[in-house]
């Protein structure tokens, strides 16, 4: 599991509406691509999968806990360019949205 400090509160709504608006096209800026992720608000977390090349299987699990954002990521899906470059995205989208107090990484793993 992954945890991130996002230094402002945010909701789930507002992730999952910057992520579900931005992550394709920034994914796609960093690695040209023709399929997309599928971003899931479930009602307390959100999902990301990939139905095209990983059917079935939820490639992140987000959850907010107060001011943490616990990633979880699949065991299927770690050490894949496209999981890299889906991190490196994410991490771009969570430090816009925290604004000017930025992100830090809590724990990896």
């Amino acid at each position: 599991m992954k945890i991130v400090t996002l230094h402002k509160p945010l909701n789930l709504d507002s992730i999952y509406n910057h992520l579900s608006q931005n992550i394709n096209p920034l994914f796609s800026k960093h690695k040209p691509t023709t399929y997309n992720y599928t971003v899931t608000n479930t009602g307390n977390a959100i999902e990301i999968t990939q139905p095209e090349l990983y059917p079935g299987d939820v490639l992140y699990h987000l959850e907010i806990d107060h001011d943490k954002l616990n990633i979880l990521r699949s065991e299927h899906y770690v050490d894949d360019v496209n999981s890299l470059t889906l991190e490196s995205v994410m991490n771009e989208l969570f430090d816009d949205l925290s604004g000017n107090g930025g992100t830090d990484l809590v724990q990896e793993g």
